[in-house]
């Protein structure tokens, strides 16, 4: 079985208000065997991963009508998508990102601008592709 054909099981929800980061990640983690949902904002991505029950959601900190760490807040205390794996995807810097990720229960995070292979792996050590 190819790494595509074991991963296409898995369903990953990319949450970013800015349409080229959501169409680049779309297209490259599709390529990488991936279900692809998406959303643009923290309300559509609530109701996307109740709707959808995604394996894995990365996640953007800056977006309206609900930002990132009060979407990751959600997302464990709903008990339907208390498990899945959130990865943070921001500019809000590293530092920031280090203090804050484990207070609202994010599994990893990675700093804007990243490198694709480095989200890549990220998820596929999450998912354990």
């Amino acid at each position: 079985m190819t790494k595509a054909a074991s991963d296409a099981s898995h369903t990953i929800l990319v949450v970013d208000d800015d349409p080229e980061i959501l169409g680049m990640l779309d297209v490259r983690l599709s390529k990488h065997g991936y279900r692809v949902v998406s959303a643009s904002d923290g309300e559509a991505a609530l109701a996307c991963a109740l709707s959808e029950q995604p394996d894995l959601v990365v996640l953007d900190v800056m977006m309206p009508r609900m930002n990132g760490w009060e979407v990751a807040r959600a997302l464990r205390q709903d008990p339907a998508t208390k498990d899945v794996k959130i990865v943070m995807l921001t500019a809000i810097g590293s530092q920031m990102n280090e203090m804050t990720s484990p207070l609202y229960g994010v599994d990893a995070y990675l700093d804007k601008p990243f490198q694709f292979g480095e989200l890549e792996a990220q998820i596929d050590e999450l998912l354990g592709s």
